[in-house]
């Protein structure tokens, strides 16, 4: 028979029971300092470790529901389209055959204008994918995704190939009315449009760098505003770049769409015309009288874009 045991002792084991059976609670350890901490820790290694398990598929996968987000959303709203369209357009119409009437060089003018309208048309998207973003900062779908174990580069790319695809198809329209405007339909016109999709991605690259950086929308609308404005009028899109001023040239010279406009001018098809194109109408940015090839200045128009897009993933990594 066990003996009693004394307060503050520990009973005697019972010889017929298994001490494995059914083991005395008082001898589990007990829970160390700090545990609560260490296992929060744990947890948050554990989700950390999470995102970078993620596979190559996962990234995939995200890339595609973010594209199909943007897609389902341009399909949704038409009017955007009309409106986005609206504008480079009456550029393109009433700007290019008022001044087109004069007649002479001048002749050419909306031929010239063409390329600076699908720089018009592209720009629209980009920020209106910076708007999106902003709406999901407040609406808490930012953080939705921010949470979830997926890679950060693989958000951005899904919201920038989106920004990219619904600006290749702003463009699909004016280069369907290339022929009334003295632009032959060739195959070369396919080359325009490839040209427009990468102006497209490196714009909205831009503005998704801007919408990670900016958390008030207003902030975010007045610095796109003033960014795009000057860096249109020095690209080269409404007027030929060769006769400005040297602090004006400069300043084209360091503009990046001065590089993709000059790159869909001289991609696109040469004007039907009987009279051979001015000097002045393949006048783009050169250094030093040497003009760069058209693949150069395209890696021009997407790396900035790239390494802003980098730089904002950093920051984009934290949880708003």
């Amino acid at each position: 028979m066990p003996s009693a045991a004394t307060p503050g002792s520990l009973p005697e084991p019972d010889p017929d029971v298994d001490p494995c059976l059914s083991p005395d609670p008082r001898l589990s350890p007990a829970p160390a300092l700090g545990t609560e901490a260490t296992g929060a820790a744990d947890r948050a290694a554990d989700r950390a470790a999470g995102r970078r398990a993620v596979p190559f598929a996962g990234d995939l996968r995200t890339v595609r529901i973010l594209w199909r987000r943007e897609m389902a959303r341009f399909l949704r709203n038409r009017a955007r389209l009309v409106m986005g369209l609206a504008a480079p357009l009456l550029f393109l119409f009433v700007l290019g055959n008022g001044i087109g009437s004069a007649g002479g060089d001048l002749g050419h003018y909306q031929a010239f204008l063409f390329p600076g309208t699908l720089l018009m048309v592209v720009q629209g998207p980009a920020v209106a994918v910076g708007t999106v973003i902003m709406s999901d900062r407040q609406s808490g779908f930012l953080r939705q995704m921010l949470v979830a174990p997926v890679r950060r580069g693989a958000v951005l790319a899904g919201i920038c190939l989106g920004g990219a695809t619904t600006g290749a198809l702003y463009a699909l329209p004016v280069l369907a009315l290339a022929g009334p405007l003295g632009v032959p339909y060739r195959p070369r016109l396919l080359l325009v449009l490839g040209g427009a999709a990468l102006l497209a991605f490196a714009l909205t690259a831009l503005g998704v760098s801007a919408a990670v950086c900016i958390r008030r929308p207003q902030t975010f609308q007045i610095v796109s505003g003033l960014a795009m404005a000057p860096a249109m009028l020095l690209s080269g899109a409404l007027f030929p770049v060769g006769g400005l001023p040297p602090w004006l040239g400069a300043a084209v010279l360091a503009n990046p769409l001065s590089y993709g406009v000059d790159a869909l001018r001289r991609t696109m098809p040469a004007p039907t015309s009987a009279d051979a194109a001015p000097a002045w109408f393949h006048a783009g940015p050169e250094w030093w009288g040497w003009t760069p090839p058209v693949l150069l200045e395209l890696a021009l128009v997407v790396t900035p874009p790239l390494l802003l897009l980098l730089l904002a993933g950093r920051r984009f990594a934290r949880v708003d």
